[in-house]
């Protein structure tokens, strides 16, 4: 198949390219780097011609709710474009796990309506939401800092490695269009606060973690279901500790 992925140079999106590649399908990447900027459409027609399917795998580079949602809604409505006009039989979007119980948060209120959009937009579509990624963690820690504190609510989270996510998508990418969403989690349910203690260790950091059931997630309240996956996900199989060890080595 002739795929386009849009964020094909990101966490997920460089694993997704690899594996579809290795699979021998022909996979054009849609990044700046390779001269395609989805907000202004420059190359965007060019990349998506004879494009069979396109997976979009694009990350704000802002958290901020406006320009959140702004780079969201403009870069899926020309994605979204360029693809109808093309013929492509299979639109495929990476989204969050929790996205519409989290819409005190700016940024998952712009995922929401980038879901919005692809719905509407007539096209065969999939969307695969995904629960947080171990990649993601020194993000919330650096979200969560206070002073040298940092705190969290002691919510259960499922944590999955972002190659994980990468091997669903591949695997969604060779299937029809299911014309709905699906989930993807990871293998274990954690507490928040405790998995970022061992992200810490494992790192050698030694600022302390607060279990604070007030403390905001970007944002947003958590409970024990806000990030978990609904009751018939597919599972990601690497576990935490396999992760941190693969980071460690990869760093090596």
């Amino acid at each position: 198949m002739n795929i386009v992925v849009a964020g094909g140079t990101g966490v997920v999106g460089a694993k997704l390219v690899d594996i579809l590649r290795r699979q021998g399908h022909e996979v054009r990447i849609a990044a700046r780097s390779a001269g395609v900027d989805v907000l202004t459409r420059q190359g965007l027609d060019e990349v998506m011609v004879g494009a069979d399917v396109v997976v979009d795998v694009l990350n704000s580079p802002s958290f901020d709710d406006a320009p959140a949602l702004e780079f969201f809604e403009t870069s899926t409505r020309n994605i979204l474009d360029a693809a109808a006009a093309e013929g492509v039989k299979h639109y495929l979007a990476l989204s969050i796990v929790g996205a519409d119980r989290l819409q005190a948060s700016g940024y998952f209120r712009a995922k929401l309506a980038q879901e919005r959009l692809i719905r509407e937009a007539g096209l065969p579509y999939s969307i695969l939401r995904s629960t947080q990624f171990f990649e993601f963690l020194q993000a919330v820690v650096n979200d969560s800092l206070d002073g040298d504190v940092v705190r969290l609510a002691p919510a259960r989270v499922q944590f999955i490695a972002a190659e994980d996510v990468a091997a669903a998508l591949a695997d969604i990418t060779g299937r029809a269009a299911a014309n709905d969403t699906m989930e993807v989690a990871g293998p274990d349910p954690l507490r928040l606060d405790d998995l970022v203690k061992r992200f810490l260790a494992a790192r050698r950091d030694e600022r302390s973690v607060v279990a604070d059931p007030d403390a905001l997630y970007f944002g947003a309240i958590l409970d024990d279901q806000t990030l978990i996956a609904g009751p018939a996900p597919r599972f990601g199989h690497t576990e935490f500790d396999l992760w941190i060890r693969r980071t460690a080595q990869a760093a090596a």
